[in-house]
């Protein structure tokens, strides 16, 4: 990506703290420089027993992992900053790779580790299914520009024909069938070949950005002046600074005994609602109680099981579709709630019943009777509860957060809203800001403390839409016939 691409931030931009007069912070921890090694894992460690045995931060229960949040020191560096500054991301979303390419634009070089067995991206996913030829965006629909910043980057995507304007037609779908039109404005844009592809290409011109995938971080050490990440034992390099670029358990769990208190109490902090993912291909269009449906995407009002569902097919190959019909469907929050199960190890029973129960909820949207929905030629059940298409029922409302003592920072949506513009613009600012941070080689760190304290505000809907729709909501209320429309259930 050319350098002129990136709209310019400072340390400016970001919101002043206001200080808790109730909050103490932790005893500080200072690293002092050493010559010895980190400990590495023995080849023949000892076999646990009752009394030896330590449980891992992976598996530990939920108030084990607030109390090691609460009661851990809090990671102090004191050495200067190296010559040549390297940067850990720990997540591949949108923030994360934004914060990538601004670290570059600044001179900073980077290395992004990502957990994604097929590509980069995060809530930008996108599943193609081969030979078959089936596409379906299953995270981040679409997303809308309301800010000149994020509209300068989203101009050079148009010019690079990464992205488009979604030109189909969308709109609400009341129960029994009714479908109001949305209006046009503000334009929704979409990946041309999808959303992952997008998120691919967004590094695709890079020198400084390394990108290590699929790879779990497990651990973060502080010593001797940099931080040391490793995956499961294994060193995955040493950095001046880390991001974390994803939510949910997962960071939870890496920054329960990071020595970044302040940081992980304000991760903590983050409540996600948890969404079901139906991906399903039909082998002709999909037919509504007065005809067939002409309308590539719809949020859904007064179905429990359904909040929004889209034509991937139509989406993103229009007219140049001639095979099965790929839908996108997503439950409501309250949905994902009642069935919550592991994301990564969900029963075949409960994903039956969903799929079940999602296509009950299509079938009573379209105004169809009992039974008369076609039978899916392919269908495949996802719940999101840590990221794609979770979304944050509460934020901080800051463009991101910075520990200048522990050299560490959170970047993502969630902190100033949920869509794709807000985490653009939160990888970017926080980008800068660590910048700012390195060129003042860590002196004065407490002028860069940004967000450590800040309160959380709920967020009035997270269903699916509202990840999609930034600006949308505003536009609604122009319109009298559109005044009911609610985001939330």
């Amino acid at each position: 990506m050319a350098p002129s691409a990136l709209p310019s931030f400072s340390s400016s931009f970001l919101f002043p703290l206001k200080t808790q007069k109730s909050f103490k912070p932790p005893k500080p921890l200072t690293i002092i420089c050493s010559s010895q090694e980190p400990k590495k894992p023995s080849k023949n460690p000892q076999r646990p027993t009752s009394r030896n045995r330590k449980r891992t931060p992976y598996g530990t229960s939920r108030r084990s992992i607030l109390k090691k949040t609460f009661t851990q020191e809090q990671v102090k560096f004191t050495a200067g900053v190296s010559a040549d500054p390297h940067v850990g991301i720990i997540g591949g979303g949108m923030a994360g790779l934004l914060c990538a390419l601004s670290l570059e634009k600044r001179g900073v070089k980077s290395t992004v580790f990502d957990t994604g067995m097929h590509g980069l991206g995060g809530r930008m996913g996108t599943r193609v299914i081969d030979p078959q030829q089936l596409i379906f965006d299953h995270a981040a629909q679409f997303f809308t520009v309301s800010d000149s910043r994020f509209s300068k980057l989203v101009d050079y995507w148009l010019e690079k024909g990464l992205v488009r304007e979604w030109q189909g037609l969308v709109g609400q779908l009341e129960l029994g069938g009714r479908f109001v039109p949305l209006p046009s404005s503000p334009p929704r844009f979409i990946g041309v070949n999808g959303m992952r592809p997008l998120a691919d290409s967004l590094l695709s011109e890079t020198s400084m950005v390394n990108v290590v995938r699929p790879c779990w971080i497990s651990k973060l050490e502080p010593f001797n002046g940099m931080w040391h990440l490793s995956e499961n034992g294994k060193p995955r390099g040493e950095f001046d600074a880390i991001v974390i670029a994803h939510n949910g358990k997962c960071a939870n769990r890496l920054l329960a005994s990071s020595g970044l208190p302040l940081i992980a109490r304000q991760m903590k902090r983050l409540d996600l609602s948890s969404i079901w993912a139906l991906l399903a291909a039909f082998e002709h269009p999909l037919p509504m109680g007065d005809g067939k449906v002409t309308f590539q995407g719809a949020f859904v009002k007064g179905v429990d099981s359904v909040s929004w569902m889209a034509n991937n097919s139509l989406k993103l190959l229009g007219s140049q579709s001639n095979g099965p019909h790929c839908w996108t469907f997503f439950s409501t929050a309250a949905y994902g709630k009642q069935n919550k199960v592991p994301q990564e190890n969900t029963p075949s029973q409960t994903a039956e019943k969903v799929k079940t129960s999602m296509l009950e909820g299509v079938e009573a949207a379209l105004g169809l009777p009992k039974g008369s929905l076609p039978r899916p030629i392919y269908s495949r059940v996802q719940l999101w509860t840590c990221r794609g298409a979770a979304l944050p029922t509460n934020t901080p409302g800051i463009p991101c957060i910075f520990d200048p003592h522990g050299r560490a920072g959170i970047c993502g949506d969630w902190l100033l809203g949920s869509n794709l513009e807000s985490a653009a613009l939160s990888g970017m600012a926080l980008a800068n800001h660590i910048a700012d941070y390195l060129q003042s080689d860590g002196a004065c760190p407490e002028e860069f403390a940004v967000g450590l304290e800040k309160e959380f505000e709920a967020i009035e809907g997270h269903d699916i839409g509202q990840f999609a729709l930034a600006g949308v909501e505003s536009s609604l209320k122009q319109h009298n016939e559109m005044s009911a429309f609610q985001l939330a259930t």
